[in-house]
C-alpha cells in the first residue's frame, strides 16, 4: 500500500508550522538551534501531528489549534528519538537515514537539543488558541503521555530494565502501551479536543489511539527483524542485539503479525459510528499497520 495522497498535504501543513515555531539557526546560541532543527527536519513522516489534525477534522474544518498541538507532539517525539539514540541508551549512529544528533553535534549538544525541544513543546502548547479549559486538557493529556506513569518515559525505563531478562505478556504490554502507544493516543485525543469533540467522542478516539499505537509498536518490532537498515532509516536488528523485550522475541513473527491485525481491527471498530467522516483516519491506520503486516 502506498502512502495515502492526503498525507502529502497534511505533511506540508505541518512542515510550514514547524518552520515558524522553531527558532532560526542563527538565533543565539546558534549551535543548539542547529541541532534542534537538524533532528526535527531529518525526514520524519509527521504521523503524530497528522493524526492530531485528522482527529480534529472529524469535528471541525478549523485545524489551526490541532496543527499547533501537533507540532508540539512532534517536538516531544523528536526529543525522545535524540535521547534514545544516545550512547547511554540505544547507542545508535543512524536515524531516518542520517547520522544521529549526537554523532553530528556531540553528546552534550544532543542532550541539550532534546531538552530544548521538550521545553519548546510546552511553550507551544500554552499558545494554542482554544478555550482555556480545553487547552489545559490538551496540555495535561500530552504531559501525562510523555511522562513516567504509564507514559513514554515510564515505558522507556521498563524497556531498559527488561533488556536481557525474561518478560511475560503483561510486562511487554506495559512497555509497548507506554513507550509508543501513549504518545500516539495523546495525539488523537489532543486533536479531538482541539476540534471540539464531546467527552464521549474523546473517549472513543482514546480507545482508537490506544489500539493503533500499540499495533504500531508491534509492527515496529517485526520490521526490526525483517527489514534492512536502509529500509528502516535506522540500524536494523538492534532489538535482538540488545536483547530487547519484543513481540517477535516472545511470540514469534506470525503470532505478532496476527496480534497487530487484531489491534488494527479493534481500532477500526471504534470509528464505525463516524462512517465516511473517518475515512482518512482509517486510511492512516491501514497505512501504518495493515500494509506492514
Amino acid at each position: 500500500m502506498t502512502q495515502p495522497a492526503f498525507l502529502t498535504a497534511d505533511q506540508a501543513l505541518i512542515e510550514e508550522a514547524l518552520e515558524r515555531l522553531l527558532p532560526p539557526e542563527a538565533t543565539p546560541p546558534g549551535t543548539i538551534h542547529q541541532a534542534m532543527r537538524y533532528s526535527v527536519f531529518a525526514g520524519g513522516k509527521r504521523i503524530r501531528p497528522i493524526l492530531c489534525c485528522e482527529a480534529a477534522r472529524l469535528f471541525s474544518s478549523e485545524l489551526h489549534a490541532a496543527v499547533i498541538a501537533g507540532c508540539a507532539l512532534e517536538f516531544i517525539h523528536t526529543y525522545s528519538l535524540i535521547h534514545d539514540d544516545l550512547p547511554a541508551l540505544d547507542n545508535d549512529d543512524l536515524r531516518r537515514g542520517k547520522p544521529t544528533c549526537h554523532k553530528k553535534f556531540g553528546v552534550a549538544m544532543a542532550i541539550l537539543a532534546g531538552d530544548g525541544l521538550l521545553t519548546l513543546a510546552f511553550e507551544t502548547l500554552a499558545k494554542v488558541n482554544l478555550d482555556p479549559a480545553r487547552r489545559m486538557r490538551i496540555i495535561a493529556e500530552i504531559g501525562a503521555a510523555a511522562g513516567t506513569v504509564s507514559g513514554m518515559v515510564g515505558g522507556q525505563v521498563a524497556d531498559i530494565e527488561a533488556e536481557g531478562k525474561p518478560v511475560d505478556a503483561a510486562g511487554l504490554e506495559y512497555i509497548h502501551r507506554s513507550k509508543t502507544a501513549a504518545l500516539i493516543r495523546a495525539s488523537i485525543v489532543a486533536g479531538a479536543l482541539a476540534g471540539g469533540a464531546s467527552d464521549e467522542d474523546v473517549e472513543r478516539l482514546r480507545r482508537f489511539g490506544e489500539a493503533i499505537g500499540w499495533a504500531f509498536q508491534v509492527v515496529d518490532d517485526i520490521l526490526d527483524v525483517e527489514e534492512s537498515s536502509a529500509a528502516l532509516g535506522k540500524t536494523a536488528g538492534k532489538d535482538q542485539s540488545q536483547k530487547k523485550a519484543t513481540y517477535p522475541a516472545l511470540f514469534g513473527i506470525e503470532k505478532s503479525r496476527a496480534f497487530a491485525r487484531e489491534l488494527a481491527a479493534r481500532a477500526d471498530r471504534e470509528l464505525t459510528c463516524y462512517g465516511k467522516r473517518a475515512e482518512r483516519l482509517r486510511a492512516i491506520a491501514e497505512y501504518l499497520v495493515v500494509r506492514r503486516t
